[in-house]
């Protein structure tokens, strides 16, 4: 059995003269991944691995995940692949995660992030919002076989406002 968490990176800004891959976040952005982050520390998550995008709003928006639950920074890692917006690129690096880790938390970018749950996860979300989460369950022994999974939870700041 495998668990996938899936997280869109958090609301960025447009206030900035940066190329997109630098863009930070902004205010509702560190406000929502607060609030998000902080309600799945009560969470028993166990996550074996972490990985995200490079870019700038993804790589904040995990920082802040993994400092409110607590999360080991040694198994954070970044993947440039992330910085995928089609959703090739991140089925391609689940696929590729050593099967020793049975939990995974990815954070990345639409419309990869919801182009996935929607193919891989059993409930149909028509965008997954910034800073949402969504849990899917795959009965698999090896991250190669990923095929289509159950959806056992969402989280989305709408939900915690």
């Amino acid at each position: 059995m495998k668990n996938l968490i899936l997280v869109r990176h958090a609301k960025s800004s447009w206030e900035h003269n940066v190329i997109d891959h630098d863009r930070p976040l902004n205010e509702r952005g560190f406000k929502d991944a607060g609030l998000v982050s902080n309600d799945l520390k009560n969470r028993s998550l166990g996550i074996d691995l972490v990985l995200s995008s490079d870019a700038m709003r993804a790589k904040t928006t995990a920082n802040i995940f993994i400092s409110n639950m607590g999360v080991n920074p040694e198994i954070v890692h970044l993947n440039h692949d992330l910085y995928d917006f089609s959703g090739t690129n991140l089925t391609e690096v689940i696929k590729t995660c050593d099967n020793s880790d049975n939990k995974l938390m990815i954070f990345g970018h639409n419309h990869a992030i919801t182009a996935f749950v929607n193919t891989y996860g059993s409930s149909y979300i028509d965008n997954v919002p910034t800073s949402g989460v969504v849990a899917i369950e795959f009965d698999i022994d090896n991250w190669k076989n990923l095929n289509k999974g159950k959806t056992i939870w969402t989280l989305f700041p709408r939900d915690l406002k």
